[in-house]
């Protein structure tokens, strides 16, 4: 079926269109950088709003939210060390050590514009081969999710700030916090010990919140400088050196925009895993991977082209197989389907027009981050660097009561992420950090479906055993994978180990 472009050009460029794009990308971005307020709340929240609007402006002001949402989290994870939404998670490893050395604006800047190059790599892939990687979602099964999340706790090992030990004993914990509770697949109790608060057991959001923002909020109080150095007001938005540090990184840019992509077509895996995926492999790939977690840039521009290419890659399976990719596209699919839009692959034949006008304003909403997201985060940062502590830390306090109690309205998960939070402040102490603890809680209930479904699936054709999760050729591609990025670090550090003892030896001779 022939496609009007012009038709759906004038649609999507409407006054009233671009109207609801510029108020979603701004509704969006702020929530997003609110701790515990995630982009599926968002979207939730303001649906009901678009029921009054013709579908194709209501599904353009929804996708405007998803996307300034995502990009949001990223002003808290840079400016306050707390991820806005569970995307973000990785972009706090480089984004806040640079706020911390006074270039939080180029921190922001450089999001930004990863931001809106991931969201349009994702978007241009939406529209042009939407039914074909709908059939890549198909293809990953129960193994691909176990190995796919086996892959993300690789990283593991390189978030250990030095100590690789200290590392595997967090992403433990964390592997055991995902365990607390009912379990999915089986309905067994773990962990519980007769409390029945534990039964639904740890959210994710309120121990992100707990174990990144109360220990901020303590070193804050307990030490007398600064919470951010303030940049020189004649910086401005820094744009240019960005942009020259977006050109030497294109090939990372380009990669983990592909990773994201990917990653947001498989159903529930999301841009947290989308995000570290691209970070893990930004690292590997790096010539310098002993700068990432200290304030790399191209750590910052991994993460934040991925998860926000996740958008795009999500809406393939929402809108060809009626498949959410992501939990806000399982709220906007609801959406649709009030709006009388039944998604499948007739949807591109039957109600071509609406689709179309919505893709194009999935794309000017990314365009508009550009401008819209450089005013809010230049602002954004001069106010949280130039804001007394007094009134910083009853604000971000705050926020963090209201995020988690607004997850499930529950005030049990307040006491979870001020209990988790104050355990993160005492293992930082020693050495722990909560990036491994959050990596095994979040990746730990994947990794775990996975394997089970796969067990499942097995012992119904009755032939499981170890080889059942490496049968497939997507499964072995991924496990190959990890083994490079298991093995690359190792091999790099022997060469390095032999160059100095062969340099030291040549020191040696007469």
């Amino acid at each position: 079926m022939a496609v009007d472009i012009g038709f759906i050009l004038s649609q999507a460029l409407s006054p009233f269109n671009l109207l609801l794009a510029v108020a979603g990308v701004v509704l969006g971005t702020v929530i997003g950088a609110l701790p515990g307020l995630s982009a599926t709340m968002a979207i939730a929240v303001l649906v009901p709003f678009t029921f009054a609007m013709e579908p194709a402006s209501g599904l353009i002001m929804l996708g405007a939210i998803y996307t300034g949402a995502i990009y949001g989290g990223a002003y808290a994870a840079i400016l306050v060390n707390t991820p806005g939404t569970p995307s973000a998670i990785a972009t706090t490893f480089d984004g806040y050590p640079m706020a911390k050395r006074g270039d939080g604006d180029l921190a922001i800047t450089l999001a930004t514009l990863a931001s809106v190059f991931g969201g349009l790599v994702g978007a241009v892939l939406l529209i042009a081969f939407a039914p074909l990687l709908a059939d890549i979602a198909l293809a990953f099964q129960s193994s691909e999710y176990f190995w796919l999340a086996i892959l993300g706790l690789t990283l593991i090992a390189s978030l250990s700030s030095g100590n690789v030990l200290k590392g595997l004993i967090g992403g433990a914990f964390g592997l055991t916090l995902s365990m607390i509770g009912v379990a999915v697949i089986g309905g067994d109790l773990r962990f519980t010990f007769g409390v029945p608060a534990l039964l639904g057991g740890i959210d994710i959001v309120a121990a992100l919140i707990g174990l990144y923002c109360i220990p901020v909020l303590i070193d804050m109080v307990a030490r007398p400088d600064r919470h951010l150095e303030p940049s020189p007001l004649q910086r401005g938005f820094r744009i240019f050196e960005a942009l020259g540090i977006c050109a030497a990184n294109l090939f990372n840019l380009v990669r983990s925009s592909l990773i994201g992509t990917l990653v947001g077509i498989l159903p529930g895996a999301g841009g947290s895993i989308a995000s570290l995926v691209s970070y893990s492999e930004a690292r590997r790939a790096s010539r310098h991977p002993e700068r990432f977690g200290t304030g790399e840039a191209g750590g910052v521009l991994a993460t934040e082209s991925a998860n926000n290419a996740t958008v795009g890659g999500g809406f393939i399976p929402t809108l060809v197989l009626g498949i959410p990719g992501t939990p806000p596209d399982a709220v906007i699919l609801g959406a649709l389907l009030v709006q009388g839009i039944r998604t499948g692959p007739e949807l591109f034949s039957q109600q071509s027009g609406i689709v179309y006008v919505f893709m194009a304003g999935l794309v000017i909403a990314t365009l508009l981050m550009l401008p819209l997201g450089l005013v809010i985060g230049r602002y954004a940062y001069r106010f949280i660097a130039n804001t007394p502590k007094a009134m910083l830390v009853p604000a971000v306090a705050f926020m963090t009561v209201v995020g988690s109690f607004a997850i499930h309205s529950n005030p049990h998960d307040v006491a979870v992420m001020v209990a988790i939070g104050i355990f993160g402040w005492l293992i930082g102490l020693a050495g722990y950090g909560p990036s491994p603890i959050v990596l095994g809680l979040v990746l730990g209930q994947i990794a775990e479906q996975g394997f089970m479904r796969a067990y499942m699936i097995g012992g119904a054709r009755g032939n499981f055993s170890g080889q059942l999760l490496l049968d497939r050729p997507i499964s072995l591609g991924i496990f190959a994978l990890i083994l490079i990025t298991l093995c690359v670090p190792l091999v790099k550090r022997l060469r390095a180990g032999r160059a100095a003892a062969g340099g030291k030896g040549g020191e040696a001779r007469p």
